[in-house]
């Protein structure tokens, strides 16, 4: 029988794709966007900075920055029949469900849904990129019968994304915080929704239908949905001890604990967790709400102890948005949302360097069999 020798299962550390994006470089414990360290960047420029530097291959000048938010309000807007699909959608949808069958529906709108040329892949980016939190925001109000929201013009992108979520216009230290945790989630190498979005857009498939691909591969618990769960089990616990109780009886059950470890930060605390971890302490201390840091810490440090694990970024930034005021359910599309960009950057760079995705097997069945 044939064998694969090379296999690897999970593709650990196979090198799936050449790119001139992003790299995780574990040893400088550096996360490198278009040669930048995006934790720099996360704590000097804004997302639309990140944004306009992973599409145009810079970083933008002040001018330049402006441009690119102006240009992005004018598309805030979806079609009225979106709505209206979110309208006729059961109740009980999830919102990741809610934003791809959304972002689906919109190829349809695009006048150049069909054009794979890098002028136009760079126009449909910036307009997904502009109207997806809409589609995030507003497809949960619909669902849960509440008020929708139109984005206000004169905020920036950050602040009117966080805005038509929840009803208020933030502080300023909410509209930091929350850009810089969209600049933490833009780009991040080659996850999962990042690979799916590579091997659809290899085929030569549009740019809706690689996002499409990559909404369902982030809904996944072991991807994007952990988030979520990391806050449920805050709340859940409610105090340190209640925590400490918990993290102990889920250690000797072997339960898989949400929000630590990483497959390419093995025995280091992801860098991005550092950097949220210092927006809670911030965030904590105006909410007054101290105690939800100390639960996070006790868990950091216990998780270390006891397992060796180290938080991913999904630790510290679900208390962030629950402090935010953002609903539980809205942090995986939240994740999604900041990496519209980074996928966007993937499918440009993969239809311009195009060769499609074909894997083989190591085949473990049976031969020779005859009916």
């Amino acid at each position: 029988m044939e064998k694969q020798v090379d296999f690897k299962p999970g593709l650990e550390g196979v090198i799936a794709s050449e790119t001139a994006i992003s790299f995780l470089d574990v040893e400088q414990e550096e996360i490198v966007l278009r040669g930048y360290d995006l934790i720099e960047l996360a704590e000097k420029k804004t997302y639309l900075d990140i944004v306009y530097l992973l599409l145009n291959q810079k970083l933008p000048t002040h001018e330049e920055r402006l441009y690119l938010e102006e240009q992005l309000k004018k598309e805030y807007d979806i079609p009225e029949a979106i709505t209206e699909i979110f309208k006729r959608l059961p109740k009980q949808t999830h919102p990741m469900d809610a934003l791809r069958t959304g972002l689906s529906a919109l190829a349809g709108f695009d006048p150049k849904l069909n054009d794979r040329s890098e002028e136009a892949n760079l126009e449909k980016a910036f307009r997904l990129l502009a109207k997806i939190p809409n589609i995030v925001a507003n497809s949960y109000h619909v669902l849960h019968d509440e008020k929708t929201y139109e984005p206000k013009q004169e905020l920036s992108f950050s602040a009117n994304f966080l805005y038509m979520i929840t009803g208020k216009v933030p502080t300023e230290l909410e509209e930091t915080i929350f850009d810089q945790s969209l600049a933490v989630y833009s780009e991040h190498e080659m996850p999962n929704s990042t690979f799916t979005a590579r091997v659809i857009a290899s085929t030569l498939s549009d740019i809706y239908g690689a996002l499409t691909g990559a909404v369902a591969s982030l809904k996944g618990h072991l991807h994007g949905g952990a988030n979520e769960a990391v806050m449920y089990m805050l709340l859940e616990a409610k105090t340190e001890d209640g925590f400490q109780k918990l993290l102990t009886e889920k250690l000797a059950n072997k339960e898989r604990i949400m929000g630590f470890g990483h497959r390419v930060y093995m025995k280091k605390m992801d860098p991005r967790a550092m950097l949220m971890k210092k927006a809670l302490k911030k965030l904590s201390a105006e909410k007054n709400r101290e105690d939800l840091f100390a639960m996070c810490e006790l868990g950091e440090n216990l998780m270390r102890e006891e397992k060796g694990l180290y938080p991913n970024l999904d630790y510290y930034a679900a208390p962030v948005y629950y402090l935010l005021n953002i609903p539980i359910e809205l942090y995986t599309p939240i994740f999604f949302a900041s990496r519209t960009v980074g996928l966007g950057a993937h499918v440009i760079e993969q239809h311009s360097h195009n060769r499609l995705f074909r894997p083989r097997v190591n085949y473990t069945g049976p031969r020779k069999l005859h009916p």
